[in-house]
């Protein structure tokens, strides 16, 4: 276990549309699952563990998108890999947290 998965965050397979800047120029990506604490893309960037890149997640209703200035590639399988958020600031997490809530609000109880 490493330290990462001391903090349990609730994952939702939720897919919203991603820019991901890992070199020179944004790629579209989207996410396969999110929690506050990371998330897994869909997308051909090239990556490998370790690698920091910027994250911008485009929320449904959101006035912009949510910015995420490093998160750090945990693992790499084909088109997809994981990431963790680092030092996601105060606005960014009550976004992803709402998005999360309201996911779970639609999906998880079967009742709109």
């Amino acid at each position: 276990m490493s330290n990462v998965d001391r903090r349990t965050h609730r994952r939702v397979p939720v897919q919203v549309q991603g820019f991901l800047l890992g070199n020179s120029h944004e790629i579209e990506a989207v996410t396969l699952d999110l929690s506050v604490g990371g998330a897994r893309f869909d997308c051909d960037l090239e990556v490998y563990p370790g690698k920091v890149i910027r994250v911008r997640l485009v929320i449904p209703g959101a006035e912009e998108p949510v910015s995420i200035e490093a998160a750090r590639v945990q693992w790499v399988e084909e088109d997809t890999f994981g990431v963790s958020f680092q030092n996601v600031r105060p606005a960014e997490f009550d976004e992803l947290e709402q998005l999360i809530d309201e996911y779970e609000e639609t999906e998880g109880t079967g009742h709109a």
